[in-house]
C-alpha cells in the first residue's frame, strides 16, 4: 500500500522536523541539531542515516581538516515540501482550536 510505504519513510518523532529543517537549505550536522530542540546527537545521526538510505537526504563530504559533512534534501525529499507545509498549517490550526 502506497500510504504505508510513505509512512515507513517519515515515521517517528524526528524525521519530519529534520526534513523541515533542510527545506530551508543545506546544513551541517550542528546546524540541524540547533534547529531541533531536544534531539540527541546519536538520534540525529541515526535518523539522518535512515533518511539517506530512503533517498530523502544526501550527505556531501568536503575535503577539509577536519572533514566537513553537509546535508541536503534530494529531489525526492524536496517533493515533500507542499505536504509538509500542509501539515505545519494544520498543526497551527490545531493549536488555535485547542486554545479555544
Amino acid at each position: 500500500m502506497a500510504s504505508r510505504d510513505a509512512l515507513e519513510v517519515i515515521q517517528g518523532k524526528w524525521r519530519i522536523p529534520i526534513i523541515i529543517a533542510l527545506l530551508h537549505g543545506n546544513k551541517r550536522f550542528g546546524e540541524i541539531q540547533r534547529d531541533i530542540a531536544d534531539i540527541s546527537p546519536k538520534m540525529l545521526s541515526q535518523e539522518l542515516k535512515a533518511l539517506e538510505l530512503n533517498g530523502i537526504v544526501e550527505r556531501t563530504l568536503y575535503d577539509t581538516m577536519p572533514v566537513t559533512a553537509e546535508y541536503s534534501l534530494t529531489p525526492l525529499g524536496k517533493s515533500m515540501k507542499s505536504m509538509l507545509e500542509g501539515i505545519m498549517k494544520w498543526g497551527m490550526h490545531l493549536r488555535e482550536e485547542s486554545l479555544m
